[in-house]
């Protein structure tokens, strides 16, 4: 029993590990040749903790073997456009001009009822209001609105405002975030005193651009 324990221990680091140096990309944007690689690092991982008969390295330089190519691969794509092409694929269009394109649906074997609920995933529910679409690599769909069909902007509507960066997060679920200056620790550490808070008290705190800070406390109230 304390092998098996071992055993999955090791393997657990070693494919946490090897799906980190693959990349950060959820499932659903894994590429062909990601997602193959991940269905066989999962397989090897199993057959490595189930079958005590199997030497543990036999399941580690495998796991290891797939990952080096995996990143050799990915390399290499970075270098040759021809390349990338053969590994991931292109992506196709679907809708252009506002028209259909059905022989490139058939082509993906993609029915109209899963590029509606593809649109409709991201709050299009009117096939015909969408202007341009296209299947990317990864199987996602990227769709651009007909332009009577684009929310108003405050460019269009002629109002002047400056470009902001996003609020910075400094505190996550009571713990400050690392890469804070000493100095601006002591700062925050400050705003929270004064709002008879400590960092364990906060469940988020965020900086604005313009310094301020919003703050929600872990009891769901927010200051």
């Amino acid at each position: 029993m304390l092998t098996v324990f071992i055993r999955g221990i090791a393997i657990y680091i070693l494919v946490t590990f090897s799906i980190r140096a693959m990349g950060k990309r959820q499932l659903g944007e894994l590429s062909p040749s990601e997602l193959v690689i991940t269905i066989l690092i999962s397989n090897i991982a199993t057959l490595s903790m189930e079958d005590l008969s199997i030497p543990l390295i036999r399941g580690v330089v495998p796991i290891l073997t797939l990952v080096c190519l995996d990143i050799l691969a990915s390399y290499a794509s970075l270098k040759s456009r021809r390349l990338r092409s053969v590994i991931s694929g292109g992506p196709r269009i679907v809708i252009s001009g506002g028209r259909i394109d059905q022989q490139a649906l058939k082509e993906l074997r993609l029915t109209i009822d899963d590029l509606c609920a593809a649109l409709r995933s991201q709050g299009i529910f009117d096939i015909t209001t969408v202007q341009y679409a296209v299947v990317e690599t990864t199987g996602s769909i990227s769709a651009l609105l007909k332009t009577g069909e684009l929310p108003l902007t405050k460019s269009d509507a002629g109002c002047q405002t400056a470009d902001e960066d996003p609020p910075i997060t400094l505190i996550s679920d009571g713990d400050i975030l690392p890469g804070l200056t000493p100095d601006k620790k002591r700062e925050l550490i400050k705003s929270l005193k004064r709002k008879q808070l400590g960092p364990s008290e906060v469940l988020l705190c965020l900086e604005r651009p313009d310094g301020s800070l919003a703050i929600i406390k872990k009891s769901g109230k927010g200051a």
